[in-house]
C-alpha cells in the first residue's frame, strides 16, 4: 500500500476511520517502543469531573505541552503527509493537529501516557531512520523520500519484522491524525458531514452509501 494513496482512500470513508480511531487505539500494543526518559509520565494534573465547557481552552492551558522544535517539526511533516491539503480542504497541519496531538499526548490520563511512550519513540525513530537514509531529519525531506519510509512502515500486517514497532506507532499516529483533522469544521466540511445545523429538510442518503450498504 502506497502511503500516498492512502489519506485519499480515508478521506472516501472518513466516518469508519473516525470510528475505528477509538477502537483501533484501545486494541493496539502500546509498549511497542520501550518507553525512555524521552516519555516520563507528564507533569500535568487532570481536569477532573467539572470542565468549564463554555470556556475555550487554547494549548498548553490545561497542562504543559511535550513536544520541543525538532520533535514537532516532525510531527508536522508526518500529519501533512498523510493528510495534505487538496482542492478540497487544508492540510493536516493547517487546522491545528499538531496542537491536538501534543495535547494528547501531554494529558496526565493512563491511555494518554500509553501513546506518549509510542508517539515520543516513534518520532525519534523516524527522525534517526531519516538520517540513515537520508542523511537529514524528517522535516528536512522531500515528499518523494518521506514517502519511502512512510510506506515501510504504513500499514502493519506487511510491515517487515524490523519495522513491526514502528508501524504500530504509524498506526496510531494516523490515527489521531484522522480523528484531529474529521473533528474540524474543515473536515467535518471534506466529508459533507452537516451536523449541528438546523436543516429545513432532512435530504436522503447519498446513493453511494445506500449502494455500498446494499440498500439501494
Amino acid at each position: 500500500m502506497n502511503i500516498t494513496e492512502f489519506p485519499r482512500i480515508s478521506r472516501r470513508e472518513a466516518i469508519q476511520w473516525v470510528i475505528a480511531a477509538g477502537a483501533s487505539a484501545a486494541l493496539m500494543p502500546s509498549q511497542a517502543f520501550a518507553a525512555d526518559a524521552s516519555a516520563a509520565a507528564p507533569s500535568g494534573k487532570p481536569y477532573g469531573t467539572d470542565p468549564l465547557l463554555n470556556h475555550t481552552y487554547h494549548p498548553g492551558e490545561l497542562w504543559p505541552l511535550t513536544l520541543g522544535p525538532d520533535q514537532r517539526g516532525t510531527v508536522v511533516a508526518l500529519c501533512d503527509l498523510i493528510i495534505p491539503a487538496d482542492d478540497r480542504s487544508p492540510s493536516a497541519s493547517a487546522v491545528g493537529v499538531p496542537d491536538f496531538i501534543d495535547e494528547w499526548i501531554s494529558a496526565p490520563y493512563a491511555q494518554q501516557a500509553a501513546d506518549r511512550a509510542v508517539v515520543l519513540d516513534g518520532l525519534k525513530w523516524i527522525d534517526a531512520e531519516s538520517g540513515r537514509r537520508f542523511g537529514r531529519p524528517f522535516a528536512g525531506l522531500d515528499a518523494t523520500q518521506q514517502t519511502r519510509i512512510a510506506d515501510d512502515i504504513a500499514w502493519l500486517p506487511k510491515a517487515k519484522p524490523e519495522h513491526q514497532s514502528a508501524a504500530t506507532f504509524f498506526a496510531l499516529f494516523r490515527n489521531l491524525v484522522t480523528t484531529g483533522f474529521y473533528t474540524t469544521p474543515a473536515g467535518m466540511k471534506d466529508i459533507g458531514f452537516i451536523g449541528n445545523v438546523a436543516l429545513a429538510k432532512f435530504p436522503d442518503p447519498p446513493k453511494e452509501a445506500l449502494a455500498k450498504l446494499g440498500l439501494s
